[in-house]
């Protein structure tokens, strides 16, 4: 029962929080000055065609009115059309997001990888993990899109390691991520392709939430190795590394967890400057054409989604947290 009295809160707060966004988006649209109508039938028209278009798309309603037919057309996925691409902004959208979660779900991974290798390294005390955690560190001081920049500088203009822009790999899979698509029709070479495309910017995204995770994860094992059944087991004759494992990892898992949820939210943000750095081709290239030309739909769209995403991740969290630590949900 506090289990699911904990998911009903998290829920109505996920709802909440997603309302207050269509709010901020709604007013956001008002004040914009951004006019529907001639994006849609052109300047040029005239006032008898004006009058019908705004009819047509409900301008002379009350604003509260507005806003309950905006929030329902977000509720139903009718995000408007772009006045850019003259189609509906839910298609756009559709189409870029998947180079946009590839992106960002590789770059989380490796910064869980890199977040634990900072904190274990740290208490294990592993050859060469001093120089690791200071270039983990410098790097993570850096605005994302620097990181970018000079990873350009030096995995493709000096080393030519890597390449320096596109997605590579498999294009036209079913799921629009290039390095599972190339996977899923067994092209071990376009994989390959796909994951040297990605690995550049990933890193690049990577570095600062690393540090932010590892940083809290290494605070936890820290705290829980003080704990009295880590000396005990310790006492037992268990090596370090089977400590760690079996004892501390698990009941220091609560705030690392908070962590990740916040960083990758945060990724969300920071990859639409990376996109532009390595065309990517993802949300963030969407945007930036359809900022010039306040393209207000398109605009709205990607914030909701980017936006939803991330309190989406956040609730997630919460709940894996329940799971990892019981009393979370009984208090």
């Amino acid at each position: 029962m506090p289990h699911l009295r904990f998911l009903a809160v998290r829920l109505a707060s996920l709802l909440g929080l997603l309302l207050v966004l269509s709010l901020v988006l709604f007013l956001l649209q008002e004040v914009s000055g951004a006019d529907p109508v001639a994006a849609t039938i052109g300047g040029n028209a005239s006032p008898e065609a004006v009058a019908a278009a705004r009819e047509r798309l409900g301008l002379d309603d009350p604003a509260p009115e507005r806003y309950l037919a905006f929030v329902g057309g977000l509720a139903t996925g009718d995000l408007g059309t772009s006045f850019r691409t003259r189609r509906p902004v839910m298609d756009d959208i559709a189409a870029y997001l998947p180079a946009t979660l590839e992106l960002v779900l590789v770059a989380f991974a490796l910064a869980l990888v890199l977040g634990t290798l900072f904190a274990v390294s740290s208490m294990l005390r592993w050859p060469l993990s001093g120089p690791f955690r200071g270039l983990l560190f410098v790097g993570s001081t850096a605005p994302t899109f620097m990181l970018g920049i000079v990873g350009l500088i030096v995995f493709y203009k000096l080393l030519d390691w890597l390449p320096a822009s596109g997605r590579g790999g498999v294009t036209d899979g079913p799921t629009g991520m290039t390095v599972l698509d190339s996977l899923l029709t067994g092209d071990v070479a376009a994989a390959g392709d796909a994951v040297a495309h990605v690995a550049l910017p990933a890193l690049a995204l990577a570095v600062g939430p690393a540090l932010a995770i590892g940083r809290v994860l290494r605070s936890s094992l820290t705290e829980t190795l003080r704990s009295d059944y880590v000396r005990t087991a310790t006492a037992k004759g268990l090596g370090e590394f089977q400590v760690l494992r079996r004892h501390v990892l698990r009941n220091s898992l609560n705030a690392a967890l908070s962590m990740s949820a916040l960083q990758l939210g945060f990724m969300f943000g920071g990859v639409l400057l990376i996109e532009g750095v390595f065309t990517w081709g993802g949300l963030g290239s969407y945007l930036s054409a359809s900022l010039p030309v306040a393209d207000f739909p398109a605009i709205a769209g990607v914030t909701f989604v980017l936006g939803g995403l991330y309190v989406v991740v956040n609730a997630v969290a919460d709940v894996l947290q329940s799971v990892a630590d019981p009393r979370i949900s009984v208090s």
